[in-house]
């Protein structure tokens, strides 16, 4: 029986050592997972924080100040106005700013926020009269990015950049169709005989259309107005000049829309004399990023079939 006992007793024992040592492996193996995907989210987010230096007012010498504008136009974007003027602005306080670039890559966007970065534009010019803004035009500079682009001093491209788009539209979806064959009833209650302006999901009303159309000529008047006052004597104009048509850069030379062909570092270089280029750009850390994309897709799913005016 003393054997028996002892027999059952080493068998436990060896039992309870083996899921110690489970658990102790188990623990291990959890410990070297964490630490891995802790490695993977550090990898990640030094890929995504931005490490530029920002240079203090006074340092250094002489240079040309960069400032981005990149993507469409819009105020929870990157291109917004809030961070383009504000770059711009600190870029020209800088005394050791011989000029500015701003370098653009846009197909435009809202008409507002071209509108207050292009006033800007023209405040800051006239302020530092001695400090010139070139604009320097990379594979895209339409619409409301070239509504901005005209109110720098000269504008440079490249052969195959693609520049104008002087026009505004409106665009929006109907339903109405879709909708019979559905079976779907609209039931729309407003106040105020206008409230369902454009609403996609009733038929067009010619009134709504006709104030609609209205109001983009409007827009686009005062488009037509800040590019003959940008450009002045220099703009050649044809019939087909504001009709919302795109050019290659070797056209939009031709035609007085730019004034030649240019790089940043060509810029700096041959124009501005001042090879050292500081970046100027506003660039939001992870958070904002993130907090704008965000804020982004959720307007335009929320907008998505609405309609709204655009420099696009």
């Amino acid at each position: 029986m003393a054997e028996d006992s002892n027999w059952e007793r080493k068998a436990l024992e060896k039992v309870a050592l083996a899921a110690i040592d489970e658990q102790r492996r188990a623990r291990r193996w959890g410990i070297f997972f964490k630490l891995l995907g802790f490695a993977y989210l550090t990898a990640v987010l030094m890929t995504l924080i931005d490490w530029d230096v920002v240079h203090p007012e006074g340092e250094g010498g002489k240079h040309t100040a960069l400032v981005e504008m990149h993507g469409t136009i819009q105020a929870k974007g990157d291109a917004n106005a809030d961070d383009i003027v504000s770059a711009l602005q600190a870029a020209f306080d800088d005394k050791r700013a011989a000029g500015v670039i701003l370098r653009i890559n846009s197909p435009g966007g809202s008409p507002v926020q071209a509108g207050i970065i292009t006033d800007e534009i023209a405040r800051l010019r006239a302020k530092h009269a001695d400090k010139p803004l070139y604009v320097v035009v990379e594979d895209i500079c339409a619409s409301g990015g070239y509504y901005i682009a005209s109110a720098a001093d000269k504008i440079f491209v490249d052969k195959a950049s693609i520049v104008g788009s002087i026009g505004v539209l409106m665009d929006s979806f109907g339903f109405t169709g879709t909708m019979d064959k559905l079976g779907v009833e609209r039931r729309l209650l407003t106040a105020g005989e206008n409230k369902g302006f454009l609403d996609p999901f009733s038929p067009q009303n010619e009134r709504h259309r006709a104030h609609a159309q209205g109001m983009l000529n409007d827009i686009h008047r005062q488009f037509i107005e800040v590019v003959r006052k940008g450009r002045g004597a220099r703009l050649k104009e044809t019939p087909d000049m504001f009709s919302g048509l795109m050019w290659t850069g070797a056209e939009s030379v031709e035609l007085g829309l730019a004034d030649g062909f240019g790089t940043v570092d060509s810029v700096a270089r041959d124009v501005i004399k001042a090879e050292e280029i500081r970046d100027y750009t506003v660039k939001p850390n992870f958070a904002e990023k993130f907090a704008r994309r965000f804020g982004a897709d959720t307007a335009a799913a929320l907008g998505r079939g609405l309609a709204g005016f655009s420099l696009r």
